[in-house]
């Protein structure tokens, strides 16, 4: 079984906009539910179809694969839910990992994330000093949940 153990921030300041090389992700859900996420996403020029299971702290089980560019821009275009999500991710390396930091638009423009993927939930690791708030348990910061209730309506 994959593992995904994952951390989640706001940012504080400015300091990673120049950071890392923006890729533009598109991605939509086939599945949504608490219990198992099923998504679909195109990230410049590559396109992946990840199954999440329900979240236990900051660990869940994670499945990916790749799919053809075409059948993905298809399946969110046709039987994903709506809205899809965009963004742009940068990966930004500090501390001896990498941080993806996300930028959101349409909908959810103005929020802004950081996510550190762990090796376990009690790993050490450095924060930069443009990392804010840890919303690694609050569910709107979902990515699956931010299209049911985006950030442009809170």
């Amino acid at each position: 079984m994959g593992v995904e153990i994952e951390r989640k921030f706001l940012l504080s300041g400015d300091g990673w906009m120049h950071l890392g090389e923006p890729v533009f992700f598109k991605q939509g859900y086939l599945s949504s539910q608490k219990e198992r996420v099923v998504r679909v996403r195109i990230e410049g020029e590559r396109a992946v179809m990840t199954i999440k299971g329900a979240s236990k702290g900051a660990t869940r089980g994670e499945w990916e694969y790749e799919i053809p560019v075409a059948d993905a821009a298809e399946l969110l275009d046709g039987l994903c839910e709506q809205p899809l999500i965009e963004k742009y991710r940068r990966r930004i390396e500090f501390g001896g990992n990498v941080w993806e930091v996300d930028e959101f638009l349409g909908v959810n423009a103005g929020l802004v994330v950081a996510e550190i993927e762990l090796q376990s939930e009690d790993q050490q690791f450095d924060k930069p000093d443009w990392i804010g708030e840890e919303v690694t348990g609050d569910a709107r910061y979902f990515n699956s949940s931010l299209i049911k209730k985006p950030f442009s309506t809170w």
